[in-house]
């Protein structure tokens, strides 16, 4: 069985594909079009936290990233996760909430929420080394 851990540690968790976000962004769709059409996308949050953080609005950046980690956190326990284990980054419809994730933690450290930022970085780590490898 593909994710099984032989030696017992909890499966990975692969979220189920909504492709419909992921084509407009990358067809070009603005990012806050995609997050009204599509609510729970933490992709379509991510890239409106990115855009945030990289025009120097990082409380606003944090609310976006917020958004769409808890709108991934969602997901994740309707996909079966209980809090720990393995979201593969090299399952595409797991990035946006890895992303998410990384966008949290870039935008905690932005306002002084460093005991977060710290938090969100190794959640990123456990979740998904290439994750982590990527994003940090």
């Amino acid at each position: 069985m593909p994710g099984e851990d032989l030696l017992g540690g909890p499966p990975e968790t692969l979220l189920p594909d909504d492709p419909a976000p992921r084509e407009a962004l990358s067809s070009g769709v603005d990012p806050a079009t995609v997050a009204a059409s599509n609510p729970t996308s933490s992709l379509a949050w991510a890239e409106l936290a990115d855009r945030a953080f990289e025009a120097g609005d990082v409380v606003t950046s944090y609310a976006f990233a917020r958004t769409g980690y808890h709108r991934g956190l969602d997901q994740l326990r309707r996909a079966g996760w209980k809090g720990h284990g393995p979201i593969p980054w090299e399952h595409e419809p797991n990035r946006g909430f890895l992303r998410a994730l990384r966008a949290l933690g870039r935008a905690a450290e932005g306002i002084g929420e460093t005991e977060e930022a710290e938090r969100c970085t190794q959640f990123l780590r456990d979740s998904s080394p290439a994750a982590a490898d990527e994003l940090l």
